[in-house]
């Protein structure tokens, strides 16, 4: 399953990298995040607890940066493990570009999952994956002081 989305935070490119590297504001935006514990520059352990569809689970598992450009950007390479429910991992490529004073921030991101939530079928899981998303971002927008809509986000299906 592929997503991709596009924001619009306006607020410099410097406040958003330094936002997207602070494990205490990616706990507070992350949808369902139990906990965020960083245990090195480039790792994060996280237990998140989410409900797709009629399936409800806690996802422990680990979220790694790689190809790390400051600021411009980053790949998010993470798994996790939600026991009977089934697994999902993934890598986002995230990008930050300034436009005048805002930071123009897109993501494109790939996602594979087993067990119990693969069998929600596609549609569910694309659908509930950009709900996910435009979640996160509205909440790392207000997070850094954007009013309201984050810069009417567009998330396009890859």
């Amino acid at each position: 399953m592929d997503i991709a989305g596009e924001y619009r935070i306006p607020v410099a490119r410097e406040a958003v990298w330094a936002a997207l590297n602070d494990p205490d504001v990616l706990a507070r935006c992350i949808p369902g995040c139990k906990e965020l514990t960083q245990v090195s520059p480039e790792e994060m352990n996280a237990r998140v607890a989410l409900k797709i569809g009629p399936v409800s689970a806690t996802f422990a598992g680990t979220v790694r940066l790689e190809d790390v450009r400051a600021p411009e950007g980053y790949t998010l390479v993470g798994q996790g493990n939600g026991g009977m429910a089934g697994f999902a991992k993934g890598r986002a490529a995230v990008s930050l570009a300034s436009e005048g004073s805002d930071t123009v921030l897109t993501y494109t991101a790939k996602a594979d999952v087993g067990g119990k939530i693969a069998t929600l079928g596609g549609r569910l899981m694309q659908a509930t994956s950009r709900k996910l998303a435009d979640e996160f971002f509205g909440k790392f927008a207000a997070e850094l002081g954007a009013a309201g809509d984050p810069g009417a986000p567009a998330p396009a299906a890859a």
